[in-house]
């Protein structure tokens, strides 16, 4: 049974039982039934009690039927003669224990648990009538697709007013809760199989930390060591970026196009590109100058002419093509090292306004059996803005830089690459040709659609991002009595959604179309 727990700091938990008790009698635990749990402790300072209260989290099937025994929610409060060191450790009968780690160690910090549900708004009603938790992200129908494959996914939670200008402040509150919640709108893909197999429940538990490219190089690295740890998602080099010839002629003003196809001829002859166009991580200036000069020397004597006259930003932008792009998104802001190191340890990463989020997501855990679906873990680093707005600094908020909007349907389409990878291994092992074929035209078909929906999913994030900003103007000239600029705010927060809305629409069509790319891959390999 899993198990997420609360502390309640606010408020009375009793007030919470009588909630469930009028409007969700049957979500409640058997010895709970009558009110929460009572236990009296000391901890070595005072008497006090702790009141503890069990619920049932989802129904089997639609809000009111049957109680789905899977997963509790349990809701913990110290009463007020608790001491500082009795908060800290909410539950009773614990003594806390100094805990001494070594010095690599990196802390983690809850962030949010997603669930995967029968009923997804049954779920957000339940936790809207008992917690107050309201919707902040929805993905609606044919939004999260990943060929056939297609869920929806709200994100909800309670309304903390947590503000913070201290980056350690932000690291650590934990006074935000948001759950996201996910439905199965067909029969292929992870979040039906995962309620097929194992039921409602815990998909996977996200936490923040400090530096997740720092995070994750050690992760990596003690498991090259040791054999032993994580294991992350696939995700396909194309999400950073490959060598095109559009982007070394932007990056490269007055560049012929003879001259970049015979620059981009020449690397693809090369041992440092792959099939895709993603050129080698560990490939340095002096490597790739050493090899163009040489090839190109041999061949098209314009074509080197040229190449020699602006041979540095040629090489700046092969080099850069590794993450470029990630470099479209954030520029300069972040180094060539740590742009690589992001890259060659496949951190997702999304920019929400002035905000990043970055992401990773481990490959299953507490798996029964290869192959078989079960829970896995997210880890985090959320970048809060902490620029000024004219004199106004931007304060830090819980949940700066979102939920990854354009790295939801990455991680939904991940998920399917994975899956699909691991079947490319299995058939090249067995030298299955027929199914050496088909697992990797579904990589290629699942790689072309995160390729397609990324601009589209930019411009979902940047209405989203514009929409906010308008709403808190918005209401910050209502307090000012400004009705004048509150009109104005309120008629561009209109124009954004009404550009997120637009924006929804085409990627319902995208992801219509590699439906049905993958449907007839599969309805052909099944004639077969």
């Amino acid at each position: 049974i899993a198990v997420l727990a609360f502390q309640v700091t606010s408020g009375d938990i009793e007030a919470l039982h009588k909630k469930y008790k009028e409007l969700h009698p049957d979500l409640l635990t058997e010895d709970c039934t009558d009110g929460p749990l009572v236990y009296h402790d000391n901890d070595g300072h005072h008497d006090h009690e702790t009141k503890v209260l069990e619920v049932y989290s989802y129904y089997r099937d639609e809000k009111g039927g049957e109680v789905d025994r899977g997963t509790k929610l349990r809701f913990v409060q110290k009463d007020s003669n608790a001491s500082s060191v009795s908060i800290q450790q909410p539950l009773p009968g614990f003594t806390p224990v100094h805990a001494a780690f070594d010095k690599t160690c990196m802390a983690a910090y809850c962030d949010h648990w997603v669930s995967n549900v029968v009923s997804r708004t049954g779920f957000i009603e339940t936790l809207s009538e008992t917690l107050g938790f309201t919707p902040k992200v929805d993905f609606n129908a044919g939004v999260v697709a990943a060929g056939e494959a297609q869920i929806e996914s709200t994100v909800t939670g309670n309304d903390s007013t947590f503000v913070t200008d201290d980056k350690e402040d932000a690291l650590v509150d934990q006074s935000q809760v948001y759950l996201p919640i996910n439905n199965a709108l067909s029969e292929v893909g992870h979040v039906h199989g995962f309620l097929e197999e194992i039921g409602q429940g815990i998909q996977h538990v996200a936490s923040r930390v400090d530096d997740l490219p720092k995070f994750v190089q050690r992760g990596n690295d003690f498991r090259k060591i040791t054999g032993e740890g994580f294991t992350f998602l696939n995700i396909p080099r194309s999400y950073y970026g490959v060598l095109q010839v559009e982007n070394l002629k932007k990056d490269c003003p007055g560049l012929s196009e003879v001259c970049a196809n015979g620059v981009i001829e020449c690397c693809e002859r090369s041992h440092f590109i792959s099939l895709e166009g993603a050129i080698d991580l560990q490939l340095n200036r002096e490597e790739l100058q050493d090899y163009l000069d040489k090839s190109l020397s041999e061949g098209d004597s314009d074509v080197f002419s040229e190449y020699e006259s602006i041979r540095k930003p040629i090489l700046d932008s092969i080099l850069r093509s590794r993450y470029v792009n990630l470099f479209s998104l954030l520029g300069d802001s972040l180094t060539a090292d740590t742009y690589l190191t992001i890259v060659r340890n496949k951190i997702l990463v999304d920019v929400q306004g002035n905000d990043l989020l970055f992401q990773i997501f481990t490959s299953n855990v507490l798996q029964r059996n290869p192959g078989e679906e079960s829970p896995f873990l997210e880890f985090i680093q959320r970048v809060c803005a902490q620029s000024t707005d004219g004199e106004r600094p931007i304060t830090m908020k819980a949940g700066c830089g979102g939920f990854g909007i354009r790295n939801f349907l990455t991680l939904f389409l991940s998920i399917e690459v994975s899956k699909a990878m691991l079947d490319v291994k299995r058939a090249r092992a067995e030298n299955d040709m027929d199914s050496l074929n088909f697992a990797q035209r579904k990589v290629e078909i699942f790689t072309d659609q995160l390729k397609e929906s990324n601009p589209i999913l930019t411009g979902i994030s940047d209405a989203m991002t514009e929409e906010g900003i308008a709403l808190d103007e918005m209401q910050r000239a209502i307090a000012a009595g400004d009705n004048v600029a509150a009109a104005a705010f309120k008629e561009k927060m209109e124009k954004a959604a009404n550009a997120k809305t637009a924006s929804n629409e085409e990627l319902m069509v995208c992801s219509s179309k590699y439906n049905e790319l993958m449907k007839s891959l599969r309805l052909a390999d099944a004639s077969k």
